[in-house]
């Protein structure tokens, strides 16, 4: 293990653009009927639909917080519409899944989807195994990522020791609230939606490109 990890006894990963490659674009999908979903709930075109999904976005954190304290949306129900996308992009890394499995201490997955749809990503990956447990939206109660609360809410819930964890996210406006906790951070630069815009780079620890070659690299102490 890389010397300035050595302290790491949790390993917590983001799903979505993080343990798959952004370029299967899969959350290309559930952007678009996140999208047809507004469109039908508020009887507009798609335009008009997708313009109010991204400020809920930004606004809120996640669409479906946004839609929750706006239109009283069910969660269960919008998850389960938007989720519902076809996996054929994603395939099974056993590089990734030997990296993981090496890694000493838990592993966990910190995501703002839900953990039904997070199981079906990680068995397509051949993950299914990997994890002890996924803090998803629902154990979040729904305030999702970048909300400092769901972060606490993670680390009292499972009893994780913060300046022990490391957690690894592709969207980096993630990852100054888990760096304020005391966590190692690390960012998937690859090209989700507004990079590192805005954010102070002393939140940012490890900038990557690609989650399997970066655990190989630090598994055999050579990354930076």
């Amino acid at each position: 293990m890389l010397p300035a990890l050595a302290h790491v006894d949790t390993w917590i990963f983001d799903l979505d653009n993080t343990l798959y490659p952004a370029s299967a674009d899969l959350f290309g999908l559930i952007d678009q009927r996140m999208t047809a979903y507004i469109g039908n709930l508020l009887g507009i075109d798609p335009v008009e639909a997708r313009a109010i999904q991204k400020s809920y976005f930004r606004e809120h954190g996640t669409t479906l917080s946004g839609l929750m304290r706006t239109h009283g949306v069910d969660p269960h129900e919008f998850l389960g519409f938007v989720h519902d996308v076809e996996m054929a992009a994603i395939v099974e890394d056993r590089r990734l899944v030997r990296a993981v499995a090496a890694l000493p201490g838990r592993k966990l997955i910190f995501t703002n989807g839900d953990a039904p749809y997070a199981r079906r990503v990680l068995a397509k990956l051949g993950l299914g195994d990997s994890f002890e447990a996924i803090h998803d939206i629902h154990a979040c109660a729904y305030q999702p990522k970048p909300f400092p609360a769901s972060y606490r809410a993670m680390c009292d819930t499972l009893r994780i020791d913060p300046t022990r964890a490391l957690f690894v996210e592709d969207m980096a406006r993630n990852l100054p609230p888990a760096k304020a906790l005391g966590m190692t951070t690390v960012w998937i630069n690859n090209g989700s939606e507004d990079g590192d815009r805005g954010i102070d780079r002393a939140t940012i620890d490890y900038e990557i490109a690609e989650i399997g070659a970066w655990l190989d690299e630090i598994l055999e102490g050579d990354a930076r």
